[in-house]
């Protein structure tokens, strides 16, 4: 069901204003814009984007990297959550830890100093996003590729979405048929899913599709996407790169 831009900064307790400004940064795009009258409406895809980018703003994250972060064509929501429960717990001990210290206060008794630390949430949030912007962020290919696609509806995200888990799905059927990873079946896939990358997202030269063929494995979060569809896929993706892009 679509709603009207109030009824949605309403239920997400978001300002119009900002809504805009999300809008015009590329990091929430209204379902629909009425081109008579240029009112925006959401639906419940757009909610669960909000849910993703609140969390985030809770974490304390800046706009840009969270744009970083929810752009990226590797993006796996799930493993995302993870490391937002995560950080999320760290934040709520230290508040614990002041609480306690709160109430010692009260006491009249004396507290430490390392009530007030937050180095390690600090610490861990700074590796999430130095991760992300290391990935994408500084990278042409970022660039290109948030430029691409802040003009996307969710139905056309959801459309390449759709065909990424396909191409995978395939690399995973391609293995458990017992195909080499150099084999003319495994280096055509390859092939398909670097146009794929060129077509949706950014010009995916040899190069970078080698440093993705490496991330694949090397990243946890990357390999347990990719092995949703089989085990072992991301491990037979990034032979069949490698030995592509010799």
């Amino acid at each position: 069901m679509k709603m009207h831009i109030k009824k949605f900064a309403k239920l997400t307790g978001v300002s119009v204003r900002t809504l805009h400004y999300y809008d015009e940064i590329g990091l929430l795009k209204p379902c629909a814009v009425d081109e008579q009258n240029g009112y925006r409406f959401y639906d419940e895809s757009s909610l669960l984007r909000m849910q993703e980018i609140l969390f985030y703003r809770e974490l304390d994250f800046p706009l840009k990297e969270i744009i970083a972060i929810l752009s990226s064509p590797d993006y796996d929501k799930q493993t995302a959550l993870k490391e937002q429960k995560r950080l999320l717990t760290l934040k709520k001990e230290r508040l614990e830890r002041l609480i306690s210290a709160l109430d010692s206060a009260m006491k009249g008794e004396k507290i430490t100093m390392t009530a007030f630390d937050n180095s390690e949430f600090e610490a861990q949030r700074e590796l999430y996003a130095k991760e992300a912007k290391e990935k994408w962020g500084g990278t042409a290919a970022y660039r290109e590729s948030t430029e691409k696609t802040k003009g996307y509806t969710k139905e056309k995200q959801n459309e390449v979405n759709s065909g990424m888990d396909s191409i995978l799905a395939e690399f995973a059927q391609c293995k458990r048929n017992g195909s080499a990873h150099d084999s003319k079946e495994a280096q055509k896939l390859v092939k398909k899913w670097q146009d794929f990358l060129t077509a949706n997202y950014y010009n995916c030269t040899n190069e970078i599709l080698s440093g993705l063929g490496e991330m694949y494995t090397a990243d946890e979060r990357f390999k347990a996407n990719i092995d949703r569809h089989g085990d072992g896929t991301a491990e037979f993706m990034q032979a069949a790169i490698k030995a592509y892009c010799k």
